[in-house]
């Protein structure tokens, strides 16, 4: 009954958010005006958004609003990162046109396919908590939000995580875990998500995660 009901909050967060938040992005980005502004996000996300270190997140391919979003945080400070700080000055001359620009840019590119370890175990957990996630311990399905493809959920804002790099994926359910990462109007969601998760149980999402392609 419990993770019934976390499927049910999580899935009246997306009707939510689809009513109440679609109106700030009612303009969409122009993917071309956005590929002129992606100079020095490239030196850590790629030319094209698809990242070559495991450490830095894949832009490619990812939703309109949720890259709107958290550059809106980056911006105002909300959201804090070490290497995120140093392009804060080049984001602070930004209009909010800009930043749906960028948005629309990545999203318009596609995200590189990744490759999960072949390890059977590994990917087994993975799968399971991914798919159905683990009633005894709390933790609900990814799926639920992210989409069994993990494609996310555009509406919502809900970040496609497919193919996202490793190192990302861990560093982040990571930081969730210990509250660490704590903006945006969904990190409580994902901070209760993640707190029953142990070390392996995020190896394993990570890496199943990774060989995800939409």
């Amino acid at each position: 009954m419990k993770l019934i009901l976390m499927f049910l909050t999580l899935t009246s967060l997306s009707i939510v958010a689809a009513e109440i938040e679609m109106p700030n992005l009612a303009e969409k980005g122009s993917a071309n005006a956005g590929s002129n502004l992606v100079a020095t996000c490239a030196a850590c996300h790629g030319v094209d958004g698809n990242s070559i270190n495991s450490d830095w997140p894949k832009l490619a391919g990812q939703n309109q609003k949720y890259t709107y979003e958290q550059l809106k945080l980056f911006q105002s400070g909300e959201r804090q990162n070490a290497l995120m700080m140093a392009v804060t000055p080049y984001l602070n001359t930004l209009t909010d046109k800009n930043l749906l620009d960028i948005a629309a840019f990545y999203e318009s590119n596609k995200t590189s396919v990744g490759q999960a370890k072949n390890e059977e175990d590994l990917l087994s957990l993975g799968m399971s908590l991914y798919r159905g996630g683990n009633l005894e311990k709390g933790i609900p399905a990814c799926s639920a939000c992210h989409s069994v493809y993990g494609n996310g959920l555009s509406l919502a804002g809900f970040p496609a995580i497919a193919g996202q790099q490793v190192g990302y994926l861990t560093s982040s359910l990571k930081a969730y875990r210990s509250n660490e990462r704590n903006a945006g109007e969904y990190a409580s969601v994902m901070q209760a998500v993640s707190q029953n998760l142990s070390d392996e149980d995020i190896d394993a999402l990570a890496n199943y995660m990774h060989g995800l392609y939409k």
